[in-house]
């Protein structure tokens, strides 16, 4: 599963680099904001952010751990999140539905 999850953020990773390299930020978010699916996309997008930070808010024993995983994914996206999967959330998750 960590492989997996690897191989999945180091993707993403490399799909945000060509973006940046490649794509016009600022059009493309007018764009997407400037229609119905594009906001449809951004809520939904948030949305999993925020419930990826539920999880890991509630996985991690210590909260200040928590907060300092969990507020980059705001910015950041699932890059944050794939990398606390792979090196703490597994492990942590497992502990949490246990219990």
């Amino acid at each position: 599963m960590k492989v997996l999850i690897s191989g999945l953020g180091l993707l993403l990773t490399g799909l945000i680099f060509w973006a940046i390299a490649a794509g016009d930020f600022g059009a493309a978010g007018e764009f997407l904001l400037g229609k119905p699916w594009g906001i449809v996309s951004m809520v939904d997008l948030y949305l999993g952010f925020l419930l990826s930070a539920v999880v890991i808010f509630y996985a991690e024993p210590d909260k200040k751990v928590a907060l300092i995983w969990l507020l980059p994914i705001f910015v950041l996206g699932n890059v944050v999140t794939a990398l606390w999967f792979v090196l703490r959330g597994l492990t942590r998750l497992r502990t949490a539905l246990a219990n």
